[in-house]
């Protein structure tokens, strides 16, 4: 098999999605599969864009009064059984250690799955008044939780990397006010980096985070129809305060109990990132996070070759004094055509295209990775130029995106509609709801469709008086989708 159809993509991802999904990830040389079931090793290029996406949401942390720390990976079995919540949520999931080297441990230690309940016993011995709080800590780590059955890189997988904030505050409404603005930091992301458009809303009673009080949650929409839950932010209420002592003497020197909030994001960011703009090319990429912003491919003759170099390496030098990512690929042992299709492989967003003619007219040609669409710009100004396009290739992608969203949210009214609707269409089914978890339970066992938001809004009304499955008294909407 020659190198070309090694590079190629082979599976349709209208027609494959799952396979084709797997043969982007590994031949876009973002992960591979790791010797246990369940794991992956995630590659420089994937891992440049979990780091990308830290680095926008560290930064918007910080500035919002967030500081980084980090907490260990076990957690003694009596700290996770202080919020029992938490351990019924988690029991099932739940990786545990019960020997170092050769010794039994005194005490099971949990591999986290999440850090509540060794975040929350700190936070309450380093606040003792008002003035400690606000509190608000945010740790990168990886988390494992042994549910994994089928490994679906960056969407499924036993560890996974992401971010959890713990923030402690005075009272309900000032800890509300955090868990809306990291909600709206996820949102932001979707949106403005990975060109990804969201549905923000609240997890039904029965499906949020164990012992949170409420699960706010960002929803994105796959191209096959099923909805990925993008970030969660959680009002954790007074529970795990009360549970961890988290108390505080407050201006009148009275003791208080304080109200918390967590919040994460995982790297399924990146699962939804690859599968909502690939295709059957490879990779697609929104410049705001591609490792290579722009591919150079000189385009030369023997007897142009020094000239066609020279002017691409002087615009590589200025598009890098810029801060743009670039490659000039002058592999002599590869021909242009072989180049064009490895760099949309591996999702490279603007491709500059340079040959003699360009030279001559002092011109670049400039390709857009999504559409493949060719425009002439000049030379002169090319760094400031390229912005241009990357505001283009952003446009494009979230455009596409946004459509697909907007033509698969569609209403039903019964269950053969909500059914029936999902079957054919998959996408978002909002219908009325009565609040009873018997009714989600009813549609799920038919097919594999959950509720994965309501409306954020208390004060909404449900679009209909009765509920969509069981007739009785709506009292908001619910968002049925399939889901990874």
């Amino acid at each position: 098999m020659s190198d070309e159809q090694d590079l190629g993509i082979t599976e349709s991802k209208e027609h494959s999605p799952g396979e084709w999904y797997a043969e982007v990830v590994q031949k876009a040389g973002l992960a591979d599969y790791a010797p246990m079931g369940g794991f992956i090793v995630t590659r420089p290029r994937g891992y440049a864009l979990w780091e990308s996406i830290q680095d926008h949401l560290d930064g918007w942390f910080k500035d919002t009064g967030v500081t980084n720390a980090y907490f260990p990976l076990f957690i003694p079995e009596s700290y996770l059984e202080r919020e029992k919540d938490i351990v019924e949520g988690f029991d099932p999931e739940v990786a545990w250690v019960t020997q170092g080297g050769h010794d039994e441990l005194e005490e099971r230690l949990a591999v986290r799955p999440t850090s509540e309940s060794i975040i929350a016993p700190f936070i309450a011995k380093w606040t003792r008044s008002y003035r400690d709080l606000p509190m608000r800590l945010n740790q990168w780590c990886s988390v494992v939780r042994w549910e994994a059955t089928e490994t679906k890189p960056f969407f499924r997988t036993k560890e996974f990397l992401w971010q959890e904030g713990h923030t402690a505050h005075e009272d309900g409404d000032e800890a509300w006010e955090e868990t809306m603005t990291r909600l709206d930091q996820y949102e932001r992301l979707y949106e403005d980096v990975l060109a990804i458009p969201v549905l923000r809303g609240r997890k039904p009673p029965h499906d949020k985070f164990p012992g949170a009080d409420t699960t706010t949650t960002v929803e994105a929409l796959m191209p096959d129809g099923k909805s990925v839950q993008g970030g969660t932010s959680h009002y954790l209420g007074q529970s795990f305060a009360e549970a961890f002592d988290i108390t505080f003497v407050d201006e009148d020197e009275e003791e208080s109990v304080a109200h918390t909030t967590s919040w994460g994001l995982s790297w399924r960011a990146l699962g939804a990132l690859i599968m909502t703009h690939s295709d059957d090319q490879g990779l697609v990429l929104p410049p705001a996070v591609a490792p290579t912003q722009v591919a150079i491919v000189p385009i030369w003759q023997e007897d142009t070759k020094e000239e066609v170099l020279d002017y691409a390496e002087r615009i590589a030098e200025e598009l890098e004094a810029a801060g743009v990512s670039v490659e000039l690929d002058d592999r002599d042992e590869r021909n242009p055509g072989f180049k064009f299709n490895e760099h949309e492989l591996n999702g490279v967003p603007v491709r500059f295209e340079i040959g003699p003619n360009e030279v001559e007219d002092e011109r670049v040609t400039v390709v857009h990775r999504p559409d493949g669409e060719s425009v002439e710009a000049d030379r002169d100004g090319i760094a400031d130029a390229v912005e241009d396009h990357f505001e283009d290739v952003h446009d494009k992608l979230y455009a596409a995106a946004e459509e697909n969203l907007e033509e698969n949210v569609r209403e039903a009214h019964s269950p053969e509609d909500i059914l029936g609707t999902i079957g054919r269409y998959g996408g978002y089914v909002k219908t009325p709801w009565c609040g009873d978890e018997a009714c989600e339970t009813a549609i799920k066992e038919e097919i594999a469709a959950e509720i994965v938001m309501t409306p954020l809004d208390d004060d909404a009304e449900p679009i209909g008086d009765d509920c969509g499955v069981c007739g009785d008294e709506a009292v908001e909407t619910a968002y049925f989708a399939k889901s990874y």
